[in-house]
């Protein structure tokens, strides 16, 4: 994947380097919020506060959800611009080297393999470009960046939040390491179901004249079939995870403020103050740890492309880098 993105120009480079600024900026903005919350809380809890503080707050808050929209607006442009211009000019290569093959290189790839090399392969890493511009460079510098807000203020929470982190990392390695194998094998049936198609329409007199359609349609629905059947293993694969994370990002909220409670109770009932300090941290460290899980989920978003895309590179790599003879 990393050799294939060599070919990408230097306009495209730019536009990808702008969306990773916006990125991190939305990413600011974001965290800011918790901040903004925990001083609201403090506020409204406060005896003393006026209407125009608390309302101050409010606006502030809003203009920092308002400028991550705008952000996130802009780079969703600029990463749909370098995903297509990207694709445009490897779908290019690959035609113009396709074009110079012989016999002897043709006999190397099949006819089907190549057309879907030029279309779906590009497809994925396409899709693969618009969402990782996006995605792969806000997950993890949010979870980072959350983890570095939230290390200091409670380390039994830090604790907690690392435990489940932990537990979701490993559930993703292991479901990757099942399903990578089958994902390479999905690329090779799809070759194989355009061949049959592609057989079938190119000798349909001589199917007709032999009356050979019941054979072909046996052919066809075994590539189909074994086709659908490690697709469905995949997703089922995948589907765990979506759920997976969910479930621990509200068990992970259950646990920080049933651990929270305990840690407000430890306060004095006469000091007022600290109560509420202790219990905004909370919330706030809350906030924070559902970043991290949020982070997690993207990542998620993106693993269930990249074994794809990577394959795809893969093969579009082959071919551009066949010598011609």
């Amino acid at each position: 994947m990393i050799k294939l993105l060599k070919r990408m120009r230097r306009r495209e480079w730019l536009m990808a380097g702008l969306c990773a600024l916006l990125v991190l900026g939305q990413i600011y903005f974001d965290l800011s919020l918790p901040d903004y919350m925990s001083d609201l809380t403090v506020l409204i809890e406060t005896p003393g506060s006026t209407v125009s503080e608390i309302l101050n707050t409010g606006m502030q808050m809003l203009g920092c959800a308002l400028a991550s929209a705008v952000l996130s607006i802009i780079c969703g442009y600029l990463a749909s611009q370098v995903a297509a211009g990207f694709s445009y000019g490897l779908r290019e290569d690959v035609f113009n080297k396709v074009a110079d093959f012989g016999q002897e290189e043709m006999q190397r790839f099949s006819v089907p393999s190549l057309i879907n090399r030029n279309t779906n392969d590009i497809t994925q890493i396409q899709m693969l470009i618009a969402m990782g511009l996006q995605i792969m460079v806000r997950s993890p510098i949010m979870a980072v960046w959350a983890v570095i807000k939230i290390v200091n203020k409670s380390w039994t929470l830090s604790a907690i939040t690392a435990g489940f982190v932990a537990a979701l990392l490993s559930m993703m390695a292991i479901i990757i390491v099942v399903v990578l194998p089958r994902v390479k094998r999905v690329q090779k049936l799809t070759d194989n179901i355009n061949r049959i198609s592609r057989e079938n329409l190119t000798g349909i007199n001589v199917v007709h004249a032999y009356n050979a359609e019941e054979y072909q349609a046996e052919k066809f629905e075994k590539a189909n079939d074994t086709l659908m059947r490690t697709q469905l293993f995949n997703q089922r694969a995948f589907a765990l995870l979506l759920p997976a994370v969910t479930l621990a990002m509200n068990a992970l909220a259950l646990t920080i403020y049933w651990v929270g409670a305990s840690v407000v109770n430890q306060v004095a009932l006469t000091d007022v103050a600290g109560r509420i300090t202790t219990f905004s941290n909370i919330v706030v460290f809350g906030t924070y740890a559902t970043y991290v899980i949020m982070s997690i989920m993207m990542m998620v978003m993106i693993i269930m492309f990249l074994p794809s895309a990577q394959v795809s590179a893969d093969r579009i790599r082959e071919v551009l880098d066949t010598k011609i003879h």
